[in-house]
């Protein structure tokens, strides 16, 4: 009898509990009947997995396209436990940026932060966010003032490019064309970390402790994709691991700088360690903040690049053309220069291009601080908002053509942000790297374009996990051009 009583009341327990998930999943609903059009999904998890299902980056992926055709561009759901204003609209998208910390606020799942760390640039509010804002501005700033800068990108650039002809004979050769195939992406990721490893620590790629460096971040990167599960072996797991090494590692680092009789490298970590503003834990995690943002935007702004032009043997041809037009006024061991880079137009619309046909960030996080009316929409306080840019990128009402690679597009409009192009995000939280991140990938371009010829072999495209990725690494067919063609 007492077993019985027991069972009965572990099930009253367990259909209360039901009951209560399934009231407080749907009461926002009844709560909020004037916010926009849409559906919660399944209690708890919502329709959260249907919107993080992997779908091509230059598209907008089923479940975008399905909700906009049914509720329309700006709609409500229930994604990350939370209920949600998804936004498509770029007016919308735009208030919502230049509202931040107003009427917004930035607002990444918990999951993140334990990956980051509570100090990280990506996750800190209000005033803190400010202060290390102000502080990265200033570093890029001084950064593209430094004659060094290009040259340190520069040799990096011919040290990688100069490394595939020097080991052309291991790759597979395709009978037919003579080519090699090569997988791409383990190319451009040692560019990118080589060139921000130096800028940020002044370490070059041949010291072992940036290879130590790199094998870290690579795991850490894998876990701010993952399931956020923190059970030894996971990529959750891994990457909490990888950031601690990387974090000691550079701990380490700072305290040889600090030494008696250390010299000055000229490079971040000495700006940092000359300002008394942060406490030494914030130091560490501004230079895990700079390597993760120089690495993964440069790395995979080269990938699209490579990807969409080997695509395209007339955007090629152009390229080339103007990189060949550079290079014809300058001696054969002439550096390039921010002269030269302000002369490469094309270049800077493919870059465009690639940025908004590849969308290597496709939405960010934000929350409602109060009730928000905007036109018709009601924005509900405390619900999680989320600006979706590749959907602007890809409107066809905005860019013609928006599912074709058009670099010629640019021409004659503003390089910059705007409304209908966000691909750094935009408002105080915009990139503030991103300039940097256009002069590295066409420096790199120029000797690879002056060097190389290539097509995309197969087809590997580029993935929205969300977190964009290349899955085979972005195989190509490449083959070196003769002196003089």
């Amino acid at each position: 009898m007492m077993a019985g009583e027991l069972a009965l009341a572990a099930l009253a327990t367990l259909l209360a509990s039901l009951l209560a998930l399934v009231f407080s999943h749907f009461l926002p609903l009844l709560l909020n009947p004037k916010a926009p059009r849409g559906s919660f999904g399944w209690p708890l998890i919502g329709e959260t997995l249907r919107f993080l299902t992997p779908h091509a980056s230059n598209t907008l992926g089923g479940f975008l396209e399905d909700h906009c055709s049914r509720y329309g561009r700006v709609f409500k759901s229930h994604l990350f436990c939370t209920p949600t204003v998804v936004s498509c609209d770029q007016e919308l998208n735009h208030f919502i940026l230049q509202n931040e910390e107003r009427l917004f606020q930035c607002s990444y799942p918990r999951p993140i932060h334990g990956i980051l760390g509570k100090s990280s640039m990506l996750v800190v509010l209000g005033e803190d966010h400010k202060r290390l804002r102000n502080l990265a501005l200033a570093l890029v700033t001084s950064t593209k003032l430094k004659p060094s800068y290009l040259g340190d990108i520069e040799k990096i650039a011919l040290h990688v490019v100069g490394a595939w002809r020097n080991r052309q004979a291991e790759g597979k050769v395709k009978p037919r064309s003579g080519a090699v195939a090569r997988v791409f992406c383990p190319w451009e990721a040692q560019f990118a970390f080589s060139v921000i490893v130096k800028q940020v620590l002044g370490l070059s790629p041949e010291e072992p402790v940036t290879a130590r460096i790199l094998e870290d971040f690579l795991a850490f990167m894998k876990g701010l994709i993952s399931f956020p599960l923190y059970i030894p072996g996971t990529a959750y797991a891994k990457a909490v691991q990888a950031r601690e090494r990387i974090s000691n590692t550079v701990k380490g680092i700072i305290e040889e700088r600090r030494s008696p009789g250390s010299c000055k490298k000229g490079d971040f970590l000495d700006v940092l360690l000359s300002s008394n503003e942060l406490s030494d834990e914030e130091k560490v995690n501004f230079v895990l903040d700079s390597l993760l943002g120089g690495y993964e935007t440069t790395s995979l702004l080269i990938s699209m690049v490579v990807y969409f032009i080997g695509q395209s043997a007339e955007d090629m041809d152009l390229v080339k053309r103007e990189h060949d037009s550079i290079r014809s006024n300058k001696g054969k061991e002439e550096c390039l220069t921010s002269e030269d880079y302000k002369k490469m137009e094309y270049t800077q619309h493919v870059i465009n291009e690639a940025l908004r046909c590849g969308n290597i960030v496709k939405f960010v996080h934000r929350k409602a601080l109060k009730d928000v009316r905007y036109k018709e929409y009601l924005i509900p306080s405390g619900w999680k908002v989320l600006p979706v840019f590749s959907a602007v990128h890809l409107n066809p009402s905005l860019h013609g053509n928006a599912q074709h690679f058009q670099p010629c597009r640019w021409e004659g409009s503003n390089q910059g942000t705007s409304k209908r192009f966000t691909p750094f995000g935009g408002g105080t939280r915009l990139c503030p790297g991103s300039e940097l991140a256009k002069v590295e990938a066409a420096f790199f371009l120029h000797h690879l374009v002056l060097n190389y010829r290539w097509r995309i072999d197969g087809d590997d495209i580029p993935m929205a996990y969300p977190y964009v990725e290349f899955q085979k690494g972005l195989p190509i067919e490449i083959e070196p051009i003769c002196p003089g063609s």
